[in-house]
């Protein structure tokens, strides 16, 4: 990958970086009425959301606008994978999922009355189905209180019988990460993921739901190249995968992997014209960019809504 301009810096880090975050980097502090709302509500319903536990930087501009869109995390915060980009608390034995936690995330959801919503869960490797069937009764729950709102569901590598558990609830969007470009996999997820098993779960999504939606996301700045991004990301369509987004990998403490590299805007913004031109239905990439950011915008839910309907119709 090309080299990123210099950015002025008065020291720099061991890996050769500035020792201050590039300006396209800084966000204000979370804050304001909305924000204050959604984090009472949360707190309340003893719901989990990815915006707190995995740190995004984007978690005071989503809460707190006119549309709010907020990640609910179900199956608890402790995952059983320790992934080295993650912030998320690792357990090898997690308690068990909160029987209440289905109608706790549908109640959240219709008293936010969102029109789209992202559920996303820990990696449950304990628990025979993977938490696969927990996790459809959220959906169901949130189809029964709000049955306008648009379902994305962020999923882990879930394969079989357990993708199609999921998958029958049934969500709007079936989300799954590969995270990084394949070379990367075995240094920075889990052993247990990688980049094939990933590819497995989007093309099974497919499969058993041929009308659905698909969706995946990479991080850059951990070390790939221009070549290895394009080769992903032409991998990731040849599955079928409609949305894509791209973002900075940012490190969440000194125990997790290193950034090698901050990302030009200008090069996420070269990044989304070569994935529109591949075909990808949808493409979010920016520095800022994350899974779910702005998930909800009115292209990318209408765009959703067209499909849901199209399939409502074909019965």
């Amino acid at each position: 990958m090309p080299s990123s301009a210099p950015v002025p810096s008065t020291s720099l880090t061991a890996t050769g970086l500035p020792a201050r975050k590039p300006a396209w980097l800084k966000v204000p502090l979370p804050g304001g009425e909305g924000y204050a709302k959604l984090k009472s509500l949360a707190r309340e319903l003893r719901l989990h959301t990815v915006c707190e536990e995995a740190r995004c930087p984007n978690v005071g501009e989503c809460w707190a606008g006119a549309h709010p869109t907020m990640t609910l995390m179900v199956l608890g915060d402790e995952c059983t994978r320790m992934c080295r980009f993650c912030a998320v608390k690792t357990s090898l034995r997690p308690p068990a999922p909160d029987p209440d936690e289905p109608r706790n995330v549908g109640a959240a959801v219709a008293a936010m009355g969102v029109g789209y919503v992202v559920i996303t869960s820990v990696d449950r490797d304990d628990l025979a189905d993977g938490g696969a069937g927990h996790y459809a009764e959220c959906v169901r729950e949130i189809r029964h209180q709000s049955p306008t709102t648009v379902i994305e569901t962020l999923i882990p590598d879930y394969v079989g019988s357990d993708l199609a558990t999921l998958l029958a609830a049934p969500p709007d969007v079936l989300a799954h990460n590969v995270e990084v470009v394949p070379r990367l996999q075995r240094k920075i997820r889990d052993p247990r993921c990688s980049f094939e098993r990933s590819l497995e779960t989007l093309r099974g999504a497919k499969e058993l739901a041929p009308g659905g939606f698909t969706k995946s996301s990479l991080m850059l700045g951990l070390g790939e190249t221009h070549e290895e991004v394009l080769e992903a990301l032409a991998l990731l369509r040849a599955a079928g995968v409609d949305f894509l987004t791209l973002g900075q990998y940012l490190r969440p403490s000194e125990n997790h992997a290193p950034v090698r590299e901050y990302v030009e805007p200008s090069r996420f913004a070269e990044l989304q014209v070569r994935g529109e031109k591949m075909g990808f239905r949808y493409v979010a990439s920016g520095p800022l960019v994350r899974s779910s950011y702005k998930a909800g915008e009115f292209f990318f839910e209408r765009l959703v809504r067209e499909g849901r309907t199209v399939n409502d119709d074909r019965g």
